[in-house]
């Protein structure tokens, strides 16, 4: 084996050091980039070293994991991204031959004759991979309450659904990735339409209530939302082991009832509540609840119709996650029955303290559907409610599977080939 460093271009001496600048395409986040990037054969075997704003990081390589993770063209279908290869026809004692570098990655020769090639990129994805430094690893969500009416998020119609470009889908799934929710204005008021903007971002998911909806207040699905009852905040699909990702409304129509104006008010405002903004407030004032409501695992349950009787695959606790919040699931009429085997004094106590936190006049976020307005909200994190409404009102909208949209983020946020090689390595 030939030692020493090696990085861009050449085999280079030990001692020497190579600084390694590259830009990501248009397509990416990661904008301007440097770092450095060196491969070191020594006794202990390979050793990968990276440095980027004065910060190193080095791991060793293990042979066969670096052999089984060969990205040429052979080991790797460029079409499906999925191996060709059976990992374990791999002698388990794989040693590298020789080593050599090129402009934009390493080749190694193999004691079994395979050549393989690892882009520099890759390397240094594979190097941060366990650290938050990359932008797909970025969660960072801006909480907001009731002083998000006076600039709520939204996006047009026409920059989303047949775009030349993907810059309208990528503002839009980035939007509802930070602030939980977007408008979508110009959206033609017709089923139609609204469907189709949905399926720009992912399938729509079909459940016990059909797939896209389309429905007014007649009662059709034994749910409190085909009435014109009043609503308070709440999450959807609590009962599911994962509950809807996206959920959208699209208000087609308000008609009066008969002998009353168009013109006076009708009600069923929309209410919007950020959970993850709810659960930080509760963390501050009352970390014993919040703990509480974080820690005991609540049963929910879909029984309104015949036929059907949905629990989720276990018991799931209010809020999920803690330094990083993962998802608020709160229902209070499909929640089942605190188990007496926790404290249920304590558990009503913090479930008291949440649902005030929900209703306080500074959390909340009051708004009118409006046709043409098209909101979509991230279910995971945003409470939705309403008010109690009179005449006919003619809804559409749809759930979309959490994955289906994170991927649409990722893919219209960055290039392909950086979301595969961070998807790959997700810790």
């Amino acid at each position: 084996m030939k030692a020493g460093l090696l990085s861009v271009a050449r085999i280079i001496r030990p001692t020497a050091t190579l600084t390694q600048s590259w830009r990501a395409s248009s397509g990416s986040r990661l904008g301007a980039k440097r770092y450095s990037t060196v491969l070191e054969s020594n006794a202990r075997g390979l050793v990968l070293r990276s440095a980027e704003a004065g910060q190193q990081i080095s791991t060793l390589l293990s042979k066969f994991w670096l052999r089984d993770n060969c990205r040429c063209q052979s080991c790797v279908n460029q079409d499906t991204m999925q191996r060709n290869y059976d990992t374990f026809q791999i002698p388990a004692n794989i040693d590298a031959a020789e080593i050599s570098a090129k402009n934009e990655g390493v080749e190694i020769t193999w004691n079994d004759s395979h050549k393989s090639y690892y882009p520099w990129t890759w390397f240094y994805d594979t190097l941060t991979a366990s650290t938050n430094s990359h932008p797909l690893a970025q969660n960072e969500k801006k909480l907001w309450g009731a002083e998000i009416a006076q600039n709520p998020p939204e996006v047009p119609f026409e920059s989303v659904v047949e775009a030349k470009d993907a810059k309208g889908l990528a503002d839009l799934t980035d939007k509802i990735r930070t602030y939980g929710l977007c408008f979508v204005t110009n959206t033609p008021a017709t089923p139609e339409a609204s469907e189709k903007l949905l399926e720009t971002i992912g399938p729509i998911r079909n459940t016990h209530y059909g797939g896209f909806y389309d429905f007014i207040p007649d009662l059709a699905l034994a749910d409190t939302a085909y009435t014109n009852l009043a609503l308070a905040a709440h999450t959807d699909t609590t009962y599911f082991t994962e509950p809807a990702g996206l959920q959208a409304f699209h208000l087609l129509s308000h008609t009066p009832p008969p002998n009353q104006r168009p013109e006076d008010a009708l009600g069923g405002q929309s209410l919007l509540v950020d959970g993850f903004h709810a659960a930080s407030l509760l963390k501050q004032e009352s970390p014993e609840d919040y703990e509480m409501l974080r820690s005991v695992n609540v049963p929910w349950h879909a029984s309104g119709n015949q036929g059907v009787a949905i629990a989720p695959d276990r018991a799931y606790p209010v809020i999920e996650g803690d330094s990083a919040l993962h998802r608020i699931r709160w229902n209070n009429d499909d929640r089942g029955v605190i188990p007496l085997d926790v404290d249920v004094n304590g558990w009503y106590k913090a479930a008291r303290k949440w649902n005030e936190i929900l209703t306080r006049k500074e959390t909340e976020y009051w708004f009118q559907l409006t046709p043409g307005r098209m909101l979509i909200f991230d279910n995971w994190r945003v409470l939705h409610g309403r008010s109690a409404f009179e005449g006919l009102r003619r809804i559409c909208g749809g759930y979309i599977n959490r994955d289906d949209f994170i991927s649409r983020w990722k893919t219209s946020n960055f290039e392909r080939d950086e979301v595969i090689s961070h998807n790959m390595q997700l810790r």
